[in-house]
C-alpha cells in the first residue's frame, strides 16, 4: 500500500481515532517511519530468509547460520529478517537480499554451499553465475535484466489477498503490518459501522466459509447477531487436519495479524466479547507468531476493554488441540474447548444459536477471517467482482503431489483445474501423464483427466463428485492406483472417526475391509474369504451411500467421498483389481507378480541371495525362476538385479 493511499484510508476513521492510531504507530514523523516500516531506501542491507516451517525443513536454519557467518567475516552491518512462506515451497530455502540502492532480489534452492557466492555477487552489484534466481520485487531501484517475481509462472496467474503479505513482511512486526493498511479496517468497523451494516457488507461480498461446506459467512454472522444473549463467542478454526493441507499454518506463520484482525472484526459484528483460536499443538511456529501478534495488539490497545473508546471490548484466547481430525467439525471443536472429548452433536440447534458453553457462537476458519479486512478496505463490490456467480473472491490451495511446482497458490474463483496444475504448477513431475487430482482432503473426491477443465467453485466441484474443503489439492500421475488412493483415505478416516455414531464408526471399517480385499493377492485368501470378498464388492457402493445418508456429522457424511468418486471415474481400475487380480498402475504391492526373463538372466544368484522368502531357485550361471507360491512380492529381486531380468506384471 502506498503512503498516500494508507493515509487516505486512515482518514476514513473519526478524527480522534485516526490521530490516536497515527501517534501510536508512526509518531510525529509519519513519512520517515512509514519508509522504515516498508523498507523504502533502507539505511543498510536487509537479508530476508524464508523461515516458515517448509523453509526450515528444507534447511533455512543452516542457510541463516551461513549468512551470519558471512556478514561477520566481511564486517557488514545488515539486518536479518525471518519471513514466512511466500508460497513457492518447491523453491525452498529462499534467500532475498535488499541493498540500499537496489530492489529486493530473491534466490531459490539456496544451500550452505552457495550462500557466499550469492552474497559476494549481490554486494558487488552482480548476479551470481550458478545460483537459481527467482526474481526481483517491485521497487524504485530495479536490477537490469532481472525478471520481476510477479511475472514468474508460479505467481503470474495468482490473485493474492490472503497471501499478499506472506513471505514479504516480518510476521512478528505489528508495525510492518500496519504500514500495509493493517488494523484500520477493524477500527473503521468499530468506530463508524453498525453491526448489522457490517454483517450486510460481508454477506453482499459473497464470502463463503473457506473451511468446508462453504456456508455464506455474512448469513452466519447475522444469525448469531440476532440472538438475544449477554455473552457470545467467536472461534477461529485453525485445526488443519487434512493430509496434504498446510494453508492455515502458512498464513498464521507468515501474517498472523491479518487473521487476528479478521477475528476482531467478526467479534464486533456478532457482539462477542471473547474469541478463541483453536490451533493444532503440532504447529509450534504458528502458535509462537500468533501469541506475539496478540500480545502486540493488546499492548497497542487493539485488544482489551473499550477499544479506542468505541464501547467494544474483546479478549482473545489460544486453545491448542491434540490433532484429532474430528475436531475440525465445529461442534466437536467446541466440546474440546470446553474440556470435553471432541465429539460432534446433532444439529439443530446450530452453534450460531447455541454453541460454545451453550451460548451463540460463530466458527470460521483461518482463510475466511483473513479475507475480512480486505473486504472492508476495498469494499464488498471489489470482492464480489471476482469469481463466479455463486463463488466470489479467491481461494488458497495447497498444491502438492506429482507436480513440478508445489506450494501455496491463491487463485480467483472460476480458474480451471488445468490452469492451476499446468500453468501455475508447471505440469506433472518427470513429464508423466496426469491422472487425477484429489481435492478437499479425506472428505473430498478425485477429479479425472476428462474433468480437468472444471472451474474452481463450490457448485462445479460438487457436480464432479468433490468438494472445495479447506483447500488440499494433491496431483497424481499415471503411476497412481486410484483404488489404493481410496484405501489410503478410508484408512485415515477409520482411524480418525470419533466413534459416536454407528454408520461412521462401523461403516468406514467395512469400507476399508472391502478395499483391502480388493487389493489382496489370491494366495492370501483362506476358507470363505474369496466369497466374502465378492459379497463385499457387491455392497460397496450401497454401503458408501448409507454412511453418507445416515452419519451424524459432516465428516461422517463426506467420509465415503473418496470411494464414491473413484468408483465413478475409475471403475475400470476397480474391475481390473476385482476380476483380473491385477493393479494397472502396479502400485498395489500384494497384487504384483514377479517373473524372471530367462533370456536376460545371467545366473549371478544375486536375486536368490536377497530373497527373504527363499522363493528364487537356480544354479550359478544358469537362468533362475520364481516360485509363485513362496513369493511375497517384496520387490527385492528387482531392486538388486543388474541385468533387468526381473519383470513385474
Amino acid at each position: 500500500m502506498e503512503k498516500n493511499e494508507l493515509l487516505k484510508f486512515i482518514k476514513t476513521l473519526p478524527e480522534f481515532a485516526s490521530e490516536r492510531f497515527i501517534n501510536s504507530f508512526f509518531g510525529k514523523d509519519f513519512d520517515r517511519n512509514f519508509n522504515e516500516f516498508t523498507r523504502i531506501n533502507p539505511k543498510k542491507p536487509v537479508i530476508f530468509i524464508g523461515a516458515g516451517t517448509c523453509g526450515l525443513a528444507a534447511g533455512a536454519g543452516k542457510v541463516e547460520e551461513k549468512v551470519r557467518e558471512y556478514l561477520g567475516e566481511k564486517k557488514i552491518d545488515a539486518e536479518i529478517v525471518d519471513v514466512g512462506c511466500i508460497g513457492y515451497c518447491a523453491g525452498e530455502p529462499l534467500l532475498d537480499i535488499m541493498l540500499e540502492d537496489r530492489n529486493r532480489i530473491s534466490f531459490q534452492k539456496v544451500s550452505e554451499a552457495n550462500v557466499y557466492e550469492i552474497m559476494d555477487s549481490i554486494f558487488n552489484k552482480k548476479l551470481p553465475a550458478k545460483a537459481v534466481l527467482l526474481g526481483q520485487f517491485d521497487g524504485p531501484n530495479p536490477w537490469d535484466k532481472v525478471p520481476f517475481i510477479n511475472k514468474h509462472p508460479f505467481f503470474a496467474k495468482q490473485k493474492r489477498f490472503v497471501l499478499e503479505n506472506c513471505g514479504i513482511i516480518n510476521p512478528l512486526s505489528i508495525y510492518e503490518y500496519v504500514s500495509r493498511g493493517g488494523y484500520v479496517s477493524f477500527l473503521k468497523a468499530i468506530t463508524t459501522m453498525r453491526q448489522t451494516e457490517l454483517c450486510d457488507m460481508v454477506e453482499r461480498s459473497g464470502l463463503r466459509g473457506r473451511g468446508g461446506g462453504g456456508f455464506p459467512t455474512g448469513k452466519k454472522w447475522k444469525l448469531a447477531l440476532e440472538q438475544d444473549s449477554h455473552e457470545k463467542y467467536i472461534i477461529c478454526n485453525a485445526d488443519e487436519g487434512d493430509p496434504g493441507a498446510f494453508m492455515d499454518r502458512a498464513v498464521i506463520e507468515g501474517d498472523p495479524h491479518r487473521v487476528l484482525e479478521g477475528i476482531l472484526i467478526g467479534a464486533y459484528a456478532i457482539g462477542a466479547s471473547k474469541a478463541y483460536v483453536y490451533i493444532r499443538a503440532e504447529y509450534p511456529l504458528a502458535v509462537t507468531n500468533l501469541k506475539k501478534a496478540i500480545e502486540d495488539a493488546r499492548e497497542k490497545g487493539l485488544i482489551g476493554e473499550n477499544v479506542y473508546d468505541s464501547g467494544f471490548s474483546i479478549d482473545v484466547i489460544i486453545k491448542m488441540g491434540a490433532g484429532a481430525f474430528v475436531c475440525g467439525e465445529e461442534t466437536a471443536l467446541m466440546h474440546s474447548i470446553e474440556g470435553k472429548r471432541g465429539m460432534p452433536k446433532p444439529r439443530p440447534p446450530y452453534p450460531a444459536v447455541k454453541g460454545l458453553f451453550d451460548k451463540p457462537s460463530v466458527i470460521n476458519n483461518v482463510e475466511t477471517f483473513a479475507n475480512i479486512s480486505t473486504i472492508i478496505r476495498n469494499g464488498w463490490e471489489s470482492f464480489a467482482a471476482i469469481g463466479t456467480k455463486n463463488s466470489k473472491g479467491t481461494k488458497v490451495f495447497a498444491l502438492s503431489g506429482n507436480v513440478k511446482r508445489t506450494g501455496l497458490v491463491e487463485i480467483p474463483m472460476g480458474m480451471t483445474m488445468r490452469e492451476i496444475i499446468f500453468d501455475i504448477g508447471g505440469g506433472i513431475e518427470n513429464d508423466l501423464k496426469f491422472k487425477a487430482v484429489q481435492i478437499g482432503g479425506p472428505s473430498g473426491g478425485c477429479i479425472p483427466t476428462e474433468k480437468i477443465d472444471t472451474e474452481i467453485d463450490y457448485e462445479s466441484l460438487k457436480q464432479a463428485g468433490a468438494i472445495m474443503g479447506s483447500g488440499g489439492l494433491v496431483v497424481m500421475d499415471e503411476r497412481t492406483c486410484m483404488v489404493d488412493v481410496a484405501k489410503y483415505f478410508m484408512n485415515f478416516i477409520t482411524n480418525e472417526s470419533c466413534g459416536k455414531c454407528v454408520p461412521c464408526r462401523e461403516g468406514t471399517k467395512r469400507l476399508l475391509e472391502i478395499l483391502e480385499s480388493i487389493t489382496r493377492n489370491r494366495k492370501e485368501e483362506k476358507g470363505s474369504e474369496a466369497l466374502m470378498r465378492f459379497k463385499g464388492i457387491i455392497e460397496l457402493e450401497n454401503l458408501a451411500n448409507v454412511i453418507k445418508d445416515t452419519s451424524l456429522c459432516g465428516l461422517g457424511q463426506t467420509a465415503p467421498n473418496p470411494v464414491l468418486s473413484t468408483l465413478r471415474w475409475f471403475k475400470n481400475e476397480y474391475e481390473a483389481h476385482i476380476f483380473e487380480r491385477k493393479c494397472p498402475a502396479k502400485a498395489c504391492i500384494n497384487m504384483l507378480e514377479y517373473t524372471i526373463n530367462t533370456s536376460k538372466c545371467k545366473g549371478c544368484t544375486l536375486c536368490a541371495k536377497n530373497c527373504p522368502s527363499k522363493a528364487i531357485i537356480g544354479e550359478t550361471g544358469k537362468s533362475h525362476y520364481i516360485v509363485k507360491e513362496k513369493c511375497i512380492s517384496c520387490g527385492s529381486c528387482k531392486n538388486v538385479c543388474k541385468f533387468g531380468a526381473v519383470e513385474v506384471n
